[in-house]
């Protein structure tokens, strides 16, 4: 996967050059908030940053692996493999230690709507897990 500009838009539609939203994100500032985050991860996603999705992975995620050089791996395919087009955040609810974000992503493999569920454990939001709406 080649380098992802910082002076891009960012893959998660803010408007925002890449550098200026959640590049930082994927350098280390930890996301305020579940919607931050999940819109970091998207980016993650599109621009191959598999280490940052592993690092939010909550451990109790279906997903999560102790393995994290097979998981990587994985992760890097689907990032070669697929283009991310499109996010739209339709829903949004922000709890103390549990949020939800309801979004649609356009992927070259199709649209996927899913209500991600986030817990916050010692400071840091982590994706746990979803429901794709049919």
């Amino acid at each position: 996967m080649t380098k992802y500009s910082p002076n891009l838009p960012c893959p998660c539609r803010s408007g925002h050059k890449y550098k200026k939203c959640c590049a930082k994100y994927h350098k280390g500032t930890v996301a305020k908030n579940a919607l931050l985050l999940m819109r970091s991860r998207y980016s993650a996603y599109a621009v191959g940053e598999s280490a940052y999705i592993i690092l939010t992975t909550h451990p109790e995620n279906p997903d999560f692996s102790e393995n994290t050089t097979i998981w990587k791996t994985s992760i890097d395919l689907f990032c070669q493999q697929t283009q991310f087009e499109d996010l739209k955040i339709l829903e949004w609810s922000n709890g103390k230690e549990e949020a939800f974000v309801t979004f649609k992503a356009s992927l070259s493999s199709g649209v996927m709507i899913e209500r991600s569920r986030f817990l916050q454990v010692t400071g840091r939001w982590l994706y746990i897990d979803g429901v794709l709406a049919p």
